[in-house]
């Protein structure tokens, strides 16, 4: 029976069907909840995209984050269940496995969307499957089409 279930978090559709999947495994087993949102570290974001570090980005995409998360957190609350949440800054993979890790989860809850065509794969790569290979617990994911 788990316990402590981690919920990584982005708002996206495959997020939203985590979250649903998410409470009713939380209903089920009685446990704790707590979601997790991942954003890059502002020096990964400009090394990727190339550009000229802007101070109040950083800041910015932090509410953008959090405001996802809260939205997150409403959600269950409405449905009746009590979650924490947190906004992590890092590497989505270590961040993921680091807190599961720190709050001792038992699952670790994540959406994952099919992608179409070998490049988009290629590009995007596999959160999920990544996090299947580093998780030190089971690791559920929720599949939309």
């Amino acid at each position: 029976m788990y316990k402590r279930i981690l919920l990584a978090y982005d708002g996206s559709d495959s997020g939203q069907k985590a979250l649903l999947d998410c409470h009713d495994i939380a209903q089920w087993s009685q446990a704790e909840l707590t979601l997790v949102a991942v954003m890059s570290s502002p020096m990964n974001m400009i090394a990727f995209e190339g550009g000229i570090y802007d101070p109040g980005m950083a800041d910015r995409d932090k509410q953008a984050y959090q405001a996802v998360l809260a939205e997150g957190l409403r959600r269950l609350s409405d449905a009746g269940y009590t979650a924490r949440g947190e906004v992590l800054v890092g590497e989505t993979i270590d961040e993921i496995t680091r807190y599961a890790k720190k709050i001792e989860a038992d699952l670790i809850v994540v959406g994952h969307r099919h992608l179409d065509g070998w490049a988009a794969r290629w590009w995007r790569g596999s959160i999920s499957g990544a996090l299947i290979e580093r998780a030190p617990c089971s690791v559920f994911v929720a599949i939309i089409h």
